[in-house]
């Protein structure tokens, strides 16, 4: 299985997307702890976002990439558990037509299987997206 830490704005076979705008619910930990999410274990700190997807899928965001990306739905408020919208944004992705895995530093392994898809927010942060649920959830942006 290989490791993923290849940049994919370099990369000749991936392209930009970007989120559907789609309304997430979202609460954030009161502890630390481990989220399995479709990809792998992923450990959150306190404080950290845990998101729910439209399709069920769970994932957790480091709070202060949370707040940078995701706004609060009215009439929830910023930081206040809710539903909450992407901002827009394009990501560099490809999917892979063989089983591979992402390191996140300490936070674990994420591993995906052929058809999932590689998404870079920039080259040093990556996920992996269940192919299904990336239909649902991108759009190409070119």
């Amino acid at each position: 299985m290989a490791n993923m830490k290849l940049d994919l704005s370099c990369d000749a076979t991936a392209r930009r997307y970007s989120k559907r705008p789609d309304t997430l619910l979202v609460e954030f930990a009161t502890s630390s702890g481990v989220l399995t999410t479709l990809e792998g274990d992923v450990a959150y700190a306190t404080g950290d976002a845990l998101l729910t997807g439209p399709a069920g899928d769970r994932w957790p965001v480091r709070r202060q990439r949370f707040d940078a990306a995701y706004v609060a739905v009215p009439p929830v408020t910023q930081g206040q558990a809710g539903n909450y919208r992407r901002t827009p944004n394009v990501v560099w992705a490809r999917q892979m037509t063989a089983p591979f895995e992402v390191q996140l530093d300490t936070r674990g392994v994420l591993r995906g299987k052929a058809g999932d898809w590689l998404v870079q927010y920039s080259p040093t942060d990556q996920s992996i997206v269940d192919e299904h649920i990336f239909a649902q959830t991108y759009i190409a942006v070119d």
